[in-house]
Order: structure tokens, then C-alpha cells, then sequence
């Protein structure tokens, strides 16, 4: 591999300079999967990464939404709801690291940068001011439910194909996590009094 040029600053092996603005070629496109040893087939494990690239956009633009509307929460409400809300982008957050790291177990290329997840997502892109409360949580509940969708149908296509792994990840983490908090969430649209029946 050639050096980089540099007219201001002469490179040396044994130097501290880093190498800035280098370019490489693609190693792995994205969409296609090695050769790991982990007992699925070739197909088998492109199989589940396409599926977990689906739920992997998704969840992130969940994990988005969950941030934003975290910060622009309104009301009576207000502090319940801004804790909640941004507990629930951490445990977002934590699937997104789970999801992508089996894309990489099964030899695959997690998606990562956020205009591919741009494309990919089947997420309704939401306006970008402030809706009113109940409409903001509508969204994450409608969010919740396209990821849950994905990952039951997923779940049992992979579990179909013999990848345990991947149907474990979907069903004891992705749906688990997403039930518990489209429910927390529905429960705040539940109109009813607070000091008398």
C-alpha cells in the first residue's frame, strides 16, 4: 500500500502523525454474508441478517423517536412521561447493539449509517415540530407495532430454518422489550379521572 502525500508534513513509520483522509476499498458489501463457522447455511444466515437489518432500522428510528419526544414532551404529564420515555430509548438503545451484533455473528454487515436506515425503515417519518402529546405517543405505539409485526413473522421464518439464535434475539428480546413498552405507553392515552369514579 502506497504512503499518503503530504506536501506540509513528512510522514515516518516511527512517528506520531496519524494517516488522515485515507479511502479503502469495500471489503464486504453490505447485504451479503462470509463464511463463519456457525453451524447455518449460506442462506440460512442471509436470510436472518435481511430480516434483522429490517427490525434494525426500525428499532433505530424508534430509538429516535423516543429521544425526541423525550425532550419535547408538553403537559401536565411532562416529568412521568420524560423519564419514561427516555428509559425506554436506553432499552431501544440496548437492542440496537443486540440486533446488530447478530448480524455480525451470522458473517453479515449491520446497517449503520442513518440515511441507509433512512431507507430501509417502514417507520413513518413524523413532522419535524412538536405534535400534541397524544399524537407523539400514538407514533411510538404505531412504531411499536410495526417492529412486533416484523418480528413475529421473522421469528418464525427463522425458526423454521433452524437459526435459534436469531429467533431467541427477536422473540426474548426485540418483541419482549417492544410489548412491555407499547403497553406502558398505551396506558398514558387511557382517558379517564384521576380523583373521582
Amino acid at each position: 500500500m502506497s504512503k499518503p502525500k503530504s506536501s506540509s508534513v513528512e510522514h515516518r513509520s516511527d512517528g506520531s502523525q496519524p494517516w488522515l483522509h485515507q479511502k479503502g476499498r469495500v471489503i464486504q458489501e453490505f447485504g451479503t454474508v462470509k463464511q463463519f463457522p456457525v453451524a447455518l447455511s449460506m442462506d440460512t444466515r442471509l436470510y436472518s441478517c435481511q430480516r434483522l437489518n429490517k427490525v434494525l432500522a426500525d428499532t433505530r428510528i424508534l430509538h429516535d423517536l423516543y429521544k425526541k419526544y423525550h425532550w419535547l414532551m408538553r403537559g401536565a404529564t411532562f416529568y412521568q412521561l420524560h423519564l419514561l420515555l427516555d428509559k425506554h430509548a436506553d432499552e431501544q438503545l440496548e437492542l440496537i447493539d443486540t440486533v446488530a451484533e447478530r448480524v455480525q455473528t451470522l458473517g453479515g454487515v449491520a446497517i449503520g449509517d442513518p440515511r441507509h436506515v433512512a431507507e430501509i425503515t417502514t417507520v413513518p417519518r413524523p413532522p419535524d415540530g412538536v405534535e400534541e402529546v397524544p399524537a407523539m405517543l400514538s407514533r411510538l405505539l404505531e412504531a411499536h407495532e410495526l417492529i412486533l409485526t416484523e418480528c413475529h413473522d421473522a421469528a418464525a421464518r427463522t425458526q423454521e430454518m433452524g437459526d435459534d439464535g436469531t429467533n431467541d434475539i427477536l422473540v426474548s428480546d426485540v418483541v419482549r422489550t417492544n410489548e412491555l413498552q407499547a403497553w406502558f405507553v398505551a396506558e398514558h392515552l387511557v382517558d379517564t379521572p384521576l380523583v373521582h369514579a
